[in-house]
């Protein structure tokens, strides 16, 4: 804030100048001698406090230049609204009016943000000196916070309301405006994918018609370098090599309401792979064996994640064979005429570092065991840095951390290296409300509570109590992922669920416990042990209903058994576009209780993505039999029914069916088998509304009982019969959650079956 010379002090640096004589040279005003300086106006300030920042001697000559320099200093203090210095005749007053003294400080206007939020960015205070440059310092902070809500029409400005006892209250009258979103996302320069696709990849959208929630679609400049190199990854996996992002352009509507981002890019030519081989430097290492970990395929587009798994791949052979120091060193040779790249992977013989030790820092609540334990590397080992990169995403991917660093630096030699590890810790449970509907199941509600790092120890402790129209369901479970010290991971689980007339005309209750260990058998198989024991109880079985129920109602106890065989691509990333699970379990009940069966269930699955990664491919084959010894039969808590595993079809919609009984019941099966296939792609819209399309179509069947004389005395007719099913899909990404609509109709079905023409899923957490 400028402020102008007190008038006094005016004054009596003219009084202290000396006229000249006219045609004469001036001369520099006299110096003049104060006796005394009496301070006058301060309440709060003490006058030493004020003398002393004037810093004039008494008694001495005073130039005007030192009396205007002590005039500035009391000026720029701070303490100060008005200074004046006047001189009455040997004695200098110093005439001053304070800074009023800050009562309260409050904010109106606002609503986005909440006093508490805004209170912790302003440093005015009460009870301290009013300043105003800190108060316009604090309004352009405030002003700030709401452009980085995406307000950047936001206005605020600075009030004071006086007081009696020179006091002020400090009003920040806040204009919040509206969020200034992203209105249009364009591209110059591309012409391999439309503006469309792009947008797509791009973790800043455009405005639509979920505005009021989506809050990627406002502009903040921190996003476009991550925007950047989602677009580099994105073109580089398609074979485009030299592509380069040359500029990004946000302009800004003249009401500030709007923004327009363009990115200018240059695509370059389409790379495929051409000459692929595998060479040796190092003396006594056949590149033989290393050629065979290669995942590039000559002919196929360049994509630098390939070489990236094939490097990975290489590397672990390396570590396998007892070879340290060895880097996996890719050599392109560009051939512009064909464009081709020849990719050479080169085995060359490394700098002999080792770890010496890793520290870790920042970890507040998570025990450094914790985190130790997502590297492979120990101290001592030799230094290698794609594994501590690899070990430094595993620490991210935990979920426990806001923020976490890893980073080398030069140990005590320099062949020694120490990796650091720096983590910002942050809220790890969770309690969740949610809701769900089904066309079947109805609407329904449930709570969890959810703690993923149970005291530090990164352990998982959950609670969820669920309830819809018809059932109930309650359960805790806990996980320690590294039972023993090891990748052993260890699960407890205890749920209580009952059903009233769940589309049925009789009820259940089942109560479980099953402890497990999982552990892994290689890099993306991993094998699951289990116990169970549970309490099953079929009730209110009404008169209506078929004689097989009627039969099998009461409570059974049963003691399995189990194990599960897991399979997924998906954990080594061997191809970044296509992944790949297997899935094989069996149960065998008879250790106690009373059931006695052996029940195997068998996945396979893959998911692709074609068309430029624009349309995604699914397809399963699933697969189940339960079998029965000694005198044991199987009922209706035992056995198959099909869920969802044959879209188009309620569930216990299909399957052996007592025709003889009143309300026909669906009786389940011992046997199944079910074939999926699904393609899910864009409908055209903007990408920013979340809406995809999709076609799919089910086969399948359900069959077998181990007694066949229903009500009556009439046979039911257990025999396969095959089902089928085509449909399409909406797909909606709404903020209250993923929202389904399947719209079915049945190709190939039996006259008895319950066809399920529309369904609408939903589930959400708030």
């Amino acid at each position: 804030m400028e402020r102008k010379l007190g008038k006094g002090a005016l004054a009596l640096v003219t009084s202290l100048a000396i006229a000249a004589p006219v045609g004469m040279i001036p001369q520099p005003a006299a110096a003049v001698v104060f006796g005394s300086i009496q301070v006058q106006g301060n309440q709060q300030i003490e006058t030493g406090a004020v003398l002393s920042t004037l810093a004039l001697p008494q008694g001495q000559d005073l130039s005007p230049g030192q009396i205007n320099d002590g005039l500035q200093r009391l000026q720029n203090s701070g303490l100060f609204e008005t200074v004046e210095l006047i001189p009455q005749g040997s004695t200098l007053v110093v005439q001053v009016s304070e800074y009023p003294i800050v009562n309260q400080i409050s904010f109106e206007g606002n609503r986005r943000l909440n006093d508490d939020r805004l209170a912790e960015i302003v440093r005015s205070q009460s009870r301290r000196v009013y300043q105003p440059s800190q108060a316009i310092q604090d309004a352009q902070a405030i002003a700030q916070t709401y452009a980085a809500e995406g307000r950047l029409a936001a206005r605020v400005d600075p009030r004071i309301i006086r007081r009696s006892g020179n006091r002020v209250d400090l009003v920040f009258e806040i204009r919040e405006g509206n969020v200034t979103e992203i209105e249009r996302v364009s591209f110059v320069g591309n012409r391999a994918y439309s503006d469309r696709r792009l947008r797509n990849v791009l973790e800043t959208k455009q405005a639509g018609l979920l505005r009021t929630f989506i809050r990627r679609d406002t502009f903040a400049p921190e996003r476009i370098p991550l925007d950047e190199q989602l677009l580099t990854d994105f073109y580089r996996s398609q074979g485009y090599a030299d592509f380069r992002v040359q500029g990004v352009a946000p302009e800004i509507a003249r009401e500030r309401d709007a923004f327009f981002i363009t990115f200018n890019i240059s695509e370059g030519p389409r790379y495929r792979f051409g000459r692929v081989e595998t060479v040796s430097e190092i003396p006594g290492v056949d590149a033989a064996l290393f050629s065979e970990q290669s995942r590039v395929r000559r002919g196929s587009f360049y994509n630098p994640s390939v070489i990236d798994t094939s490097i990975r791949r290489m590397e672990t052979i390396a570590i396998q064979q007892g070879l340290n120091f060895v880097n996996i060193e890719p050599r392109v040779t560009r051939n512009a005429q064909t464009q081709t790249l020849d990719l050479t992977f080169a085995l060359t013989r490394g700098q002999r570092v080792f770890v010496e030790r890793i520290d870790i820092e920042g970890n507040t609540t998570t025990l450094d065991q914790v985190i130790r334990r997502q590297f492979t590397t120990v101290e001592g080992d030799p230094f290698n840095p794609r594994e501590i990169r690899n070990s430094a995403e595993r620490v991210r991917a935990l979920g426990y951390f806001a923020d976490a660093q890893v980073q080398t630096r030069e140990g005590s030699s320099p062949d020694q290296v120490i990796v650091g590890v720096n983590v910002e810790e942050q809220p790890t449970g969770s309690l969740s409300l949610g809701a769900s509907y089904g066309v079947n199941s109805g609407v329904g509600f449930n709570i969890g509570l959810t703690e993923q790092n149970f005291l530090g120890r990164g352990q998982t402790l959950g609670l969820q109590l669920q309830t819809a129209t018809d059932d109930r369901a309650a359960g805790i479970n806990f996980i320690e992922p590294y039972f023993l010290g090891r990748d052993l991971r260890f699960g407890f689980s205890a749920n209580y669920t009952e059903t009233e007339g769940l589309n049925s005309d009789f009820d259940t209750r089942q109560i479980r416990i099953q402890p497990s260990l999982e552990f892994p058998i290689s890099d993306n198989a991993r094998i699951e042990l289990r116990y169970r024991i549970s309490e099953d109880k079929l009730t209110n079985v009404t008169e209506d209903s078929s004689q097989l129920l009627i039969d099998e109602e009461g409570t059974r106890l049963t003691s399995s058994l189990g194990y599960t065989y897991n399979w997924d691509s998906r954990r080594t990333g061997l191809d970044p576009l296509t992944a790949y699970r297997f899935r094989f379990s069996q149960d065998f009940a008879g250790a106690g209780g009373d059931t006695k069966t052996i029940t195997t269930t068998a996945l396979a699955g893959v998911e692709s993505t074609a068309w430029r990664e624009s349309v995604t491919l699914r397809g399963e084959l699933e697969a189940g039999a339960i079998y029965t010894y000694g005198d044991y039969s199987t009922w209706i808590l035992d056995r198959f029914r099909t869920g969802n595993r044959v879209r188009g079809f309620e569930p216990n919609g299909i399957g052996p069916r007592d025709l003889a009984a009143v309300n026909e019941d669906g009786l389940g099966g011992n046997f199944y088998w079910a074939a999926r296939g699904e393609a899910q792609f864009p409908l055209g819209l903007p990408e920013e509304y979340g809406i995809e399309g999709g076609l799919f179509m089910d086969v399948g069947s359900l069959w077998g009982l181990d007694r066949t004389i229903g009500t009556g005395g009439v046979p039911v007719d257990d025999d396969m019969y095959v089902r089928a099913a085509v449909g399409a899909s909406i797909f909606w990404t709404t903020p209250i959650g993923p929202l389904r609509f399947n719209f079915t109709q049945a190709l190939q079905k039996e006259d008895y079956d319950l066809e399920q023409n529309f369904d609408l899923t939903i589930q959400t957490n708030f």
